[in-house]
């Protein structure tokens, strides 16, 4: 049985803060945005756990 791949958390934004170097709609990094395809799905399991501790952090 194949895992199902986790999709990418992009909303179309695609908008780079330049304090934070996080992209305003997804809060991820260039480089977790550049290599997501290349990312085991534990691997995008951990940046979208960052992400959403991000956007907390922003939001606090």
């Amino acid at each position: 049985m194949s895992e199902i791949e986790i999709q990418s958390p992009c909303i179309g934004v695609c908008s780079m803060d330049d304090l934070s170097g996080l992209c305003q709609g997804c809060y991820r990094t260039m480089d977790e945005i550049q290599a997501w395809w290349d990312f085991t799905n534990q691997q995008k399991q951990e940046v979208m756990h960052r992400a959403t501790e991000r956007e907390a952090q922003l939001f606090d």
